[in-house]
C-alpha cells in the first residue's frame, strides 16, 4: 500500500510574517506551537493533510544528528542556513515502527524511530496534547530534501473541521514539486519511500501518485514551463506545491485585492518563490 501525503514542512526565518502572508492568501492559520527542542510552528490544516510553517525559536536546544539518529530540528536549522521554503515531505504512517523497518531493509533508512508530544490549541482556544512517531528516510541524491513518515497517536486532538474551513475555499494539497537534473534517477528512492511501485515517466519528468497527492520531479526546463521562474536543479530539492480550490477566479480576485504578485500558468495561478517565502505555490481548480 502506498503512503499518502501527511504534511509539508515549510521552513521560514520569520514565522509571524509567513503566517500573515498565508492568511492574506486566504488560509486559516493556527496559533504558534513549540516543539520540546525549540522549533516553533503554525499549522494550515486540510482534511487528512496540512502545511507546517516552521522556524527555529529563541533559546532552541536542538540535538545534533548522530549515528542512527536523524535530528528533525537540526535539519530545519541547517536548511535555513541556505534556503527558505519547502524543506521536507511527510507521508502518513499507520505504523511508524513497521515503516522504519521497511526503510532500513530497502536501504533508505537505518535511523531510530522518534516519538514526541507537544501541547496544542484548538480553534476555540481549548488546550490539547498531541503526540507523534516519526520514521526518517534519506535520499542520497537530494541531501537538501527531507523525508519522513508520521504516525499520529491522538488524531482526535489534532484534526479539527473548524480549522479546515479556509476563506479561499482550499480543500487540500494535490501536488508536491521537486526539481532535479535527472528526475528518473529518483524513481527507486521514491518507490521505497512512498510504497508505490507504479509511477509515470514523461518528457516533463517523473510522477508518483501517493493516493493523496502527487509527487512531481521536474527538470529545470519543466519547472520554468510549470512555475514561470528559473530554478537551479543542483542540488535536487523541493521547490513548490499545489493547492486545490473550488473557484480559481475567486482566488485570483483575492490575490489582486491583497496586492499579492502571481503568474497565470496554463490553468494554474502561481505565487512565485520570491514572494512566498522561498516556495512556489500553485493553485488549481478542483
Amino acid at each position: 500500500m502506498s503512503r499518502p501525503f501527511d504534511h509539508l514542512v515549510l521552513a521560514t526565518n520569520d514565522l509571524d510574517a509567513a503566517g500573515v502572508f498565508y492568511e492574506h492568501l486566504g488560509f486559516k492559520v493556527g496559533t504558534r506551537n513549540r516543539h520540546p527542542w525549540g522549533t516553533e510552528n503554525r499549522i494550515v490544516q486540510f482534511p487528512g493533510s496540512f502545511l507546517e510553517l516552521i522556524t527555529v525559536g529563541e533559546g532552541a536546544d536542538i540535538p545534533p544528528h548522530g549515528e542512527g539518529v536523524f535530528s528533525f530540528g537540526a535539519f530545519v536549522r541547517d536548511y535555513l542556513d541556505t534556503f527558505e521554503g519547502l524543506a521536507m515531505l511527510v507521508l502518513e504512517s499507520k505504523d511508524a515502527q513497521a515503516d522504519n523497518a521497511d526503510f532500513k531493509k530497502s536501504g533508505i533508512g537505518g535511523f531510530d524511530p522518534f516519538f514526541f508530544e507537544r501541547k496544542g490549541v484548538r480553534p476555540d482556544g481549548t488546550p490539547v496534547e498531541v503526540s507523534f512517531s516519526l520514521a526518517f528516510a534519506k535520499n542520497a541524491l537530494s541531501p537538501c530534501a527531507g523525508f519522513f513518515v508520521c504516525q499520529q497517536h491522538r488524531p482526535e486532538n489534532f484534526w479539527n473541521i473548524a480549522a479546515q474551513q479556509h476563506p479561499n475555499g482550499a480543500t487540500g494539497i494535490s501536488e508536491v514539486m521537486m526539481i532535479a537534473e535527472n528526475p528518473a534517477d529518483h524513481a527507486e528512492f521514491l518507490s521505497h519511500f512512498t510504497g508505490q511501485r507504479d509511477m509515470q515517466s514523461t518528457s516533463a519528468g517523473l510522477l508518483v501518485d501517493t493516493g493523496r497527492g502527487i509527487i512531481s520531479v521536474m527538470s529545470e526546463a519543466s519547472a520554468v514551463f510549470r512555475l514561470g521562474e528559473a530554478l537551479e536543479s543542483n542540488p535536487a530539492r523541493f521547490v513548490g506545491f499545489t493547492v486545490s480550490v473550488p473557484d480559481i477566479k475567486i482566488l485570483e480576485a483575492r490575490l489582486v485585492d491583497q496586492k499579492i504578485t502571481f503568474l497565470r500558468r496554463n490553468e494554474s495561478i502561481v505565487i512565485p518563490s520570491d514572494t512566498a517565502f522561498g516556495v512556489s505555490i500553485a493553485f488549481e481548480q478542483a
